[in-house]
């Protein structure tokens, strides 16, 4: 069977991720891969990655014009994909592209192709192939949101909550660990706003977000916590001293 997600290129990926852009160039340069390149499912994962190392090149000030040559890459990619009914890559290439245009600063452009991600994806759940691309994925997921730009919304903050947000740590009694998640770094922030007694769009202008995306964190505050109104979420909080 070929090998269709090389472990070579699953590294560049990380390097990427970590901000080791010359190293995931080594990696393309030492594939000889190139924008130029025939499309082919083989070689599919390997020409992803390739235009995720080309966006990285010119967000960093590396290289001017590769998210050019990336965008013209991933256009190629999505199209054989299309004709190969890969839905799963039509969904990575459509939130490459979205990320590609951000990167750029056309922002509607990049809205239009994770509307498209977000309305094949939604059906069967996808998570990781948005989670996985980080904070731009992040911030673009949230101006979705705020512009109400299409069907998703409930589907892009879904998304929203599932990001792993760098914040303070929550112990939880013992006794709890069955009915209470962890909360993410955004829910413990709304969740002190709501103890101090702000009011949803008070919440919204304190931390710059659309009050709709108040109201599904306060829902999610709320689910986690197993109760039904602010002031018992604010108890059940206080009590397994979560705040």
């Amino acid at each position: 069977m070929p090998i269709i997600r090389p472990i070579a290129a699953l590294k560049t990926r990380i390097r990427i991720a970590q901000g080791k852009i010359a190293e995931a160039l080594d990696w393309a340069l030492a594939r000889e891969l190139s924008v130029d390149d025939d499309i082919s499912y083989l070689h599919e994962f390997e020409h992803m990655t390739l235009a995720r190392v080309l966006i990285a090149q010119e967000k960093r000030g590396l290289v001017d014009g590769s998210i050019h040559d990336a965008k013209g890459l991933l256009e190629r990619l999505l199209q054989a994909a299309e004709e190969g009914r890969r839905m799963g890559s039509v969904i990575e290439i459509s939130a490459l592209q979205a990320l590609a245009h951000a990167a750029q600063g056309d922002i509607p452009l990049a809205l239009a192709s994770l509307e498209r991600a977000l309305t094949l994806a939604e059906p069967d759940g996808y998570l990781r192939v948005f989670i996985e691309e980080g904070k731009l994925m992040q911030e673009l997921l949230l101006a979705y949101v705020h512009a109400s730009f299409g069907e998703n919304i409930t589907y892009a903050q879904k998304l929203m909550v599932a990001f792993v947000v760098p914040g303070p740590s929550v112990a939880y009694d013992v006794r709890s660990t069955n009915l209470v998640e962890q909360l993410t770094a955004r829910e413990l922030e709304v969740l002190q706003a709501m103890a101090e007694g702000f009011s949803n769009h008070e919440i919204a202008e304190k931390f710059i977000l659309a009050e709709g995306t108040v109201k599904f964190y306060v829902h999610a505050v709320l689910e986690k916590l197993g109760v039904h109104n602010r002031a018992k979420a604010v108890i059940e909080a206080k009590k397994l001293k979560i705040i």
